[in-house]
């Protein structure tokens, strides 16, 4: 969320910012706003100040035997209690309208971000690794056999309805496999602390990572006002949310493996055969906590930490930057990992790694105590994908599928599935 002093202050730049979002401009409107709350502001101020001073007057008035003109006094600074009464609600209910008209803003993009309204100008950064070649024409993950078996659209269809899949056999413990390898990947070598957290949170903490008040939609809640979590992101990046951090404690790297749940809003009619768009999925999830000077560095390193789960498997795949339109609402910068799916011919995203500088810090107010220094600053904050357990099957099992349905099992993922090379074909 923004600084509404910074607004006043970059006024044209904001609204630049704003119209690479795809929005009109936006600060006069903001300012308005928040000139009407200081001008409120400052008459309360008055209001008090008159109210201090005419309590003051009272005790003269009575001391003197003015005791009409106390009286009138008394009745004065009652009156004015009043109003400060009304005075305070009206105050905030003037700050929510301008912190409501800031919390649904996207972050601003950095310099170097592509221009654009969508995915269509996004520009490819590398492409590391070569799609296999096949001698016979590669199925889709849902029509290899050995994949096919074990999964059962229909089942979970009878129990939880379209966009969920039961898994079971050799294919449940592969999704297992995948899993369990990206978790210890990345708490072994890559240095991120693993983490259990929650799977339900309270309102504040998915406005702390600013999934609402917008996306509400996207999310699933419970009955007694608890959500389910979209991706690990939120209780991860909440692990600060109201804190005060030392500098030395920064960078903070943590990661979790957990269901991730999304209702796929407006995804109707979208990859709607096998597991590509699910209400229930698995992902390993990075979040990294630093210093605004080292923040873009961090990207780097959180989008190599994914590349390398890739890499290890032996999947061909692309890096995208991602313009200003097809950017996350609270990211300044994304990369999107886009691995090759031999069924589809295609690159499909499989992980998105976004630095979001203070946006999520300040809604959250997490922040640090630079050495040296009196004052605190906001932390930066960045989350990635490391990486999708479910796209991470569908592409292991388009990969590595054999003509007779049967899937090669990568060498890196042989020591989860018990040493087995091969699941075979039923």
């Amino acid at each position: 969320m923004f600084d509404i002093k910074w607004i006043r202050d970059n006024a044209a730049i904001f609204d630049a910012a704003m119209a690479q979002r795809g929005l009109p401009p936006q600060a006069a409107e903001l300012i308005a706003l928040d000139d009407a709350r200081r001008a409120h502001v400052a008459s309360l101020q008055d209001a008090q100040e008159r109210r201090n001073a005419a309590s003051k007057e009272i005790g003269k008035a009575k001391a003197s035997g003015d005791d009409a003109g106390a009286q009138a006094l008394i009745e004065e600074v009652a009156q004015i209690k009043q109003i400060i009464h009304e005075g305070e609600e009206a105050e905030r209910t003037l700050t929510a309208k301008v912190v409501d008209a800031l919390s649904v803003l996207p972050n601003i993009p950095l310099d170097d971000v592509p221009e654009g309204a969508d995915e269509r100008a996004n520009v490819e950064v590398r492409r590391v690794g070569s799609p296999r070649a096949f001698d016979f024409a590669p199925r889709e993950h849902f029509e290899v056999g050995a994949a096919e078996a074990g999964m059962s659209f229909e089942r979970a269809a009878r129990m939880s309805g379209a966009r969920f899949v039961l898994l079971q056999g050799q294919m449940a413990r592969l999704e297992r496999a995948l899993g369990q390898f990206m978790i210890d990947l990345q708490t072994t070598r890559n240095g991120y602390m693993e983490v259990s957290p929650p799977l339900l949170v309270r309102d504040e903490a998915l406005y702390g990572t600013s999934q609402l008040p917008k996306f509400s939609e996207d999310l699933f809640k419970t009955t007694e006002g608890r959500w389910l979590i979209p991706t690990a992101e939120v209780p991860l990046t909440n692990m600060v949310a109201g804190e005060t951090l030392s500098e030395v404690d920064l960078p903070m790297r943590v990661t979790a493996l957990t269901p991730c749940f999304r209702s796929e809003a407006g995804s109707a009619g979208r990859d709607v055969r096998g597991i590509l768009r699910q209400h229930q999925f698995w992902k390993c999830e990075l979040v990294s906590v630093t210093t605004p000077e080292t923040s873009l560095d961090e990207l780097e390193r959180m989008t190599g930490c994914a590349e390398e789960i890739l890499e290890r498997l032996g999947l061909a795949y692309r890096v995208m930057m991602l313009s200003a339109g097809d950017m996350g609402f609270g990211a300044r910068k994304t990369y999107d990992i886009e691995v090759w799916l031999p069924g589809q011919n295609a690159y499909r995203e499989i992980s998105s790694c976004s630095v979001c500088g203070d946006f999520q810090a300040r809604r959250m107010n997490a922040r640090y105590r630079p050495e040296g220094e009196k004052g605190l600053r906001f932390v930066h904050t960045l989350n990635g994908s490391g990486i999708a357990v479910g796209r991470a099957l569908i592409a292991v099992v388009e990969t590595y599928q054999n003509s007779d349905g049967s899937i090669t099992i990568p060498e890196v993922l042989r020591p989860y599935m018990g040493g087995i090379e091969t699941i075979e074909a039923l």
